[in-house]
């Protein structure tokens, strides 16, 4: 039996690291997704065009679900295909990975949002799902992989080195007046991301 597991991470570098030891925990690249918050543009959106067919190839290994190989932009497996998308209530993204590919379908015709109908499709949680977007919509990174009910355990503890603790970050926003992810709500802006990422010490 497959399971979906996730973590949100404050930095996209967490992120990155996790997919990483993923990758070479022996998780396959097609099993693995990131999503990362840009609306402060980190990501370079230079275009990457190796087979020369007019369409981004970092776009197109999202779309596809898996990276394309080393060497685009600098990275190897699932980061390879990493590539720019928009998703309600969220923004600008970077992703690469099935969740991104499931995610752009589900946003067609899921009122709930796009990231959250690929999520609770996943077998995530409603409440986890909303707390995830959320993370994602404020700044964050998460990182989802799709793996054998008998390596959870094992693969858990990889996915928590760095991540965030998610009950603890859906109380403080609690407090603060959220209840739950708003697809229909605005993106947030750069400098509000920059200020949330000040909150937890990040980027």
């Amino acid at each position: 039996m497959t399971v979906t597991i996730s973590r949100l991470y404050d930095s996209y570098s967490d992120g990155q690291r996790a997919v990483s030891d993923l990758e070479a925990a022996g998780v396959p690249h097609s099993d693995i997704s990131i999503v990362a918050n840009n609306s402060d543009n980190w990501y370079s959106t230079d275009k990457v065009d190796r087979d020369r067919d007019g369409v981004d190839d970092r776009a197109e290994g999202a779309g596809a679900g898996a990276g394309i190989g080393a060497g685009v932009g600098g990275a190897a497996g699932l980061l390879a295909g990493l590539g720019l998308l928009a998703i309600p209530g969220i923004g600008p993204v970077v992703a690469a990975g099935w969740l991104a590919a499931t995610a752009l379908g589900a946003a067609a015709g899921a009122a709930t949002g796009g990231l959250i109908g690929a999520l609770t499709e996943a077998g995530i949680s409603k409440e986890d799902a909303d707390t995830y977007a959320e993370g994602v919509r404020r700044g964050g990174t998460l990182v989802s992989a799709r793996v054998p009910d008998a390596d959870r355990a094992r693969l858990d503890a990889i996915l928590d080195r760095s991540a965030v603790n998610l009950q603890k970050r859906r109380s403080a926003w609690q407090q603060t007046g959220w209840n739950s992810y708003d697809a229909s709500a605005a993106p947030f802006s750069a400098e509000e991301v920059r200020k949330e990422r000040s909150l937890y010490g990040n980027r």
